[in-house]
């Protein structure tokens, strides 16, 4: 695997900033944490992940009620949020988290083919907030290339929010 030029811009500014982070990945299966772990010096900055592929782990370790599951859908933008606030709530160490769900296929509804959810939650004092959210479609036909477009945006979506609202 080699570092993608987004993973690169997100672990210089986490570490200009001394802002740590945790993940919560489904639908990349813990790409995106592995492409930024490839990063010397990530060990600072990466807290760790949740690769919460089946929705039973997302209720399990995440804590992402079945009946939110049922009403969106796990590929949504409020499980997204659900998936990233909890993260953060289970990382005490982390400051700023990000969570990624979405459909990539094969098999997918047509309305949900390549369709990924992006949440991003901070931490502020005792509180976690959603700060910012997403929703994109991929255009790669192919499984893996759909994994790996969705885990280099999530890291271009935190690199660019980061870039913006320094944790401060």
């Amino acid at each position: 695997m080699t570092i993608t030029i987004e993973a690169e811009r997100l672990a210089g500014i986490l570490l200009r900033q001394s802002t740590r982070i945790v993940f919560a990945e489904s639908c990349t299966a813990g790409l995106a944490t592995a492409l930024l772990a490839g990063v010397p010096g990530m060990s600072k900055s990466l807290c760790g992940s949740f690769v919460t592929y089946q929705d039973t782990c997302k209720q399990a370790w995440l804590d992402v009620p079945e009946d939110l599951i049922k009403t969106h859908t796990a590929v949504s933008a409020e499980v997204s949020w659900a998936m990233a606030q909890a993260a953060l709530e289970h990382t005490e160490s982390a400051e700023i988290s990000a969570a990624i769900t979405g459909h990539l296929g094969p098999d997918a509804p047509t309305d949900r083919d390549g369709v990924c959810f992006i949440a991003l939650a901070r931490r502020r004092n005792q509180d976690i907030d959603v700060v910012y959210e997403k929703r994109i479609t991929l255009a790669p036909p192919g499984r893996v290339e759909r994994q790996a477009a969705a885990s280099r945006q999530l890291l271009l979506a935190l690199a660019d929010y980061l870039d913006h609202n320094s944790t401060d």
